[in-house]
């Protein structure tokens, strides 16, 4: 559907001009003055949200300074750009005309004041236009870009309509290919005999539309050599640059739209031997939908300062975020990392202090926790355990075989045995009681691997039998024994506050105000750390027993150890100094700055969802926690009046009529744009990291990075491709593609003819 531009005098409309069209803002303030510039009188009486969703002005209406232009797929206004172009007297030429836009006529004491305003704003810009005169003379080609802008569209020669047409259908091949997750080369150059050439996929596409009748492409390359690529390596590159910024821009655009937002980034990985974070935006959009939707990766730095700077610059200069709307930043690493994106979130904590650092709703609090734990041991049994889970995931046969043993070793208590099973066929790593589960799976696992290894009936293939060797020497070492026990009881404090995070949004509430007894017990284990750590170490000992285990220290200490004759420390007090009383006081340390006073205080605002209203009896002091939002209510004044509101109207319903008891559903009510600021705060907390996305519809983004990354080779992973895979429903315009292209890397007295490359056989 068209936009119209809504000011007077004005007949343009999206799909007649190449010309970027904008929203009103919704800021009120900034609203009313283009609603003021534009004299429509019928304007006067929209709410700024009207305005925002229904009309829109031409980029005509605007000084050129008040324009950004960060690329040529992407024209944003300056945060204060306000419209001043208008035409007010054209229709003057004549008065029998009808005009939907009805200019509003002024006052002589209000055309005095204009014409005064005007005056002073002339006087003030003169030596601005001094500067901006100066700095073109230095840079001539500044000032050549802004006669390109304004001079008139001129139409395209056949050669340019023929140029477009080829360059749509390698976008459309390279759009193909990304949706479908088809890697941009073939075979690789050892494998092909010497002497014949092969295409890669993306040339094979192209033969293959050609062969079906393509008639631009056939024309294209009729002449071209057998032996030549029709799009070289670096256009390939070019194009997929601009496909990825295309596709990522149609989510951004309602990120913006919505303006609140939060940032989450998943595991490190590896695309073609480079590491790369995953980051995804979540944010409420125009249906009242929470969504968490992929963006991009970005390179990962080995230096934690460099990659806090290279992560900010990224999301705000080249994506185009306002950090100052984000509300919210979770992280997802695996152990080594957690230090360094801890760093990335104080940065970004110290510019902008409204985006609160937060769990994520995706990772149980306590395998978080234990993956940050800065202890060599856990970091390499936490690999271990997902190694060993991996294992048995890959074969129906091998889960088979560990449900016999499981089968076996429980015949007296086949409840328990049953309930293992079920464990064992799902994702158990990523639970709660993760470690507990596995205490209890480690016998069964010790024989399982043992049996497959050492069996004589030659059922499994070499890489099994080798693998299963080398999985029960890991989970058969004392080191890794002694770290699970440990991690399994400090982080049992830990187990149920996590998994009410996880739960209903009135549990998440209630977790906020249990935080406090958390701490307290845990305080308690570090101050008595002797105590416990030996019950802890007993405990591992009589594990290792069971499983006819050695105990001993680890290898590397024991060597350093060598000749020190006067070394008195046994394996009980080298554990509790190397294991338990670092990791007791890292969850502490760690449970004090994930759940700061800013996030207590957002969790606590949960009070306005009614369901939890009611579980307080209608006694709630929402108004309180609800100060660090202020900035963010449309009618900050009338909170404390809209808030009691707020309650009256569910401390009084209907009986038949059921409380709310998720921020979804309040948000989906029909009389919510009633209660505006309860509406502001409502998504806020919404797109907070912690909060779970409820609607599993709107949580494709991460599902289908998860999907790629599982069904895509290492060295066959492309960023760009990933991005057109992940957001495969995403509307892309190859127009927008194509013309982005030329502007790029092509010009108008200079289009391409020829962008094949020659190959030699080898």
């Amino acid at each position: 559907m068209p936009n119209f531009c809504a000011a007077p005098n004005c007949t343009r409309k999206s799909t007649q001009s190449d010309l970027a069209f904008f929203r009103f803002p919704r800021d009120p303030a900034r609203c009313q003055k283009w609603v003021e510039n534009c004299r429509r009188a019928d304007l006067e009486d929209k709410t700024p949200d009207q305005l925002n969703k229904h009309y829109r002005l031409c980029a005509k209406h605007f000084e050129t300074s008040m324009i950004c232009r960060t690329s040529p797929y992407r024209t944003v206004l300056r945060d204060n750009a306000i419209p001043t172009i208008f035409d007010l007297t054209s229709h003057l030429n004549n008065p029998h005309s009808r005009h939907r836009k009805r200019i509003k006529e002024l006052s002589e004491d209000e055309i005095r004041t204009l014409k005064q305003k005007k005056i002073d704003e002339t006087s003030e810009q003169v030596p601005k236009h001094k500067e901006i005169n100066n700095s073109n003379a230095q840079n001539p080609s500044a000032e050549e870009g802004g006669e390109e802008q304004d001079e008139d569209i001129l139409p395209l020669t056949l050669e340019e309509k023929e140029n477009k047409e080829y360059l749509k259908s390698l976008f459309e091949i390279l759009i193909l290919m990304g949706k479908q997750n088809i890697p941009l080369d073939g075979h690789e150059t050892d494998e092909i005999p010497e002497g014949l050439f092969t295409p890669d996929n993306f040339q094979a596409l192209l033969e293959c539309r050609i062969n079906s009748g393509e008639e631009v492409l056939r024309k294209r390359f009729e002449t071209t050599a057998v032996n030549t690529l029709f799009c070289s390596k670096t256009q390939q590159k070019q194009m997929l640059e601009i496909c990825e910024s295309c596709i990522r821009e149609e989510t951004l655009r309602e990120v913006r739209d919505s303006h609140f937002f939060s940032i989450i980034t998943d595991d490190v990985v590896d695309i073609a031997g480079e590491e790369h974070l995953p980051v995804l935006v979540r944010f409420v959009d125009e249906s009242h939908n929470l969504r968490e939707e992929f963006v991009g990766f970005l390179p990962y730095e080995a230096d934690a300062e460099i990659l806090a700077v290279k992560f900010h610059t990224t999301i705000t200069e080249k994506w185009g975020l306002n950090m100052e709307y984000c509300r919210g930043q979770a992280y997802i690493v695996s152990s080594g990392f957690s230090s360094k994106m801890k760093v990335v979130a104080s940065r970004l904590l110290e510019k902008y202090p409204q985006a609160v650092y937060t769990l994520c709703s995706s990772c149980a609090l306590n395998m978080w926790l234990a993956k940050s734990v800065p202890v060599v041991g856990v970091s390499v049994a936490l690999g271990t355990i997902e190694e060993v889970c991996s294992f048995f995931h890959r074969s129906p046969q091998l889960l088979l075989e560990l449900d016999n043993v499981i089968s076996v070793l429980f015949q007296n208590n086949e409840e328990k045995g049953k309930e293992l099973k079920e464990i064992c066929h799902s994702q158990w790593t990523g639970r709660h009681d993760a470690f507990e589960i596995l205490v209890d799976l480690l016998q069964a696992l010790v024989l399982c691997l043992d049996g497959i290894n050492s069996d004589t009936n030659i059922r499994w293939n070499n890489y099994i039998a080798g693998r299963a060797f080398v999985l029960c020497s890991a989970v058969t070492d004392f080191d890794f024994i002694v770290t699970i026990v440990v991690l399994k009881n400090v982080l049992s404090f830990t187990r149920a506050f996590g998994k009410n995070l996880q739960g209903q949004t009135s549990d998440v509430f209630f977790a906020a105000s249990s935080l406090t007894a958390v701490l307290h017990s845990l305080n308690e284990v570090m101050e008595n750390i002797e105590v416990y750590h030996e019950f802890w170490f007993e405990e591992a000992t009589n594990l290792a027993t069971k499983l006819d285990i050695q105990m001993k220290l680890p290898g590397k200490f024991r060597r350093a150890q060598q000749g020190n004759l006067e070394s008195q420390l046994t394996s009980e007090s080298y554990y509790k100094e190397t294991l338990s009383v670092p990791t007791v006081e890292h969850i502490i340390q760690e449970l004090k700055d994930i759940f700061s006073e800013q996030h207590l205080k957002a969790l606590k605002c949960l009070s306005l969802v009614p369901s939890v209203m009611g579980q307080l009896k209608f006694n709630t002091s929402e108004e309180h926690h609800a100060d660090m939002y202020r900035s963010d209510l449309p009618n900050p004044d009338t909170l404390s009046a809209e808030l009691h509101c707020w309650r009256i109207k569910w401390k009084h319903r209907g009986k038949d009529i059921e409380l709310p008891s998720t921020i979804y559903e309040a948000l989906h009510l029909p009389d919510i744009k009633f209660f505006p600021n309860v509406y502001a705060l409502l998504k806020v907390l919404c797109i907070l990291p912690v909060m779970k996305v409820e609607n599993e519809r709107y949580e494709n983004g991460r599902k289908r990075l998860k999907a790629y990354l599982r069904n895509t080779l290492t060295d066959q992973r492309s960023s760009n491709l990933a991005l057109l895979n992940i957001n495969f429903d995403i509307k892309h315009d190859l127009d927008l593609m194509v013309d982005t292209y030329i502007k790029l890397y092509t010009t108008r007295s200079e289009l391409p003819t020829d962008n094949s490359e020659t190959i030699e056989n080898t």
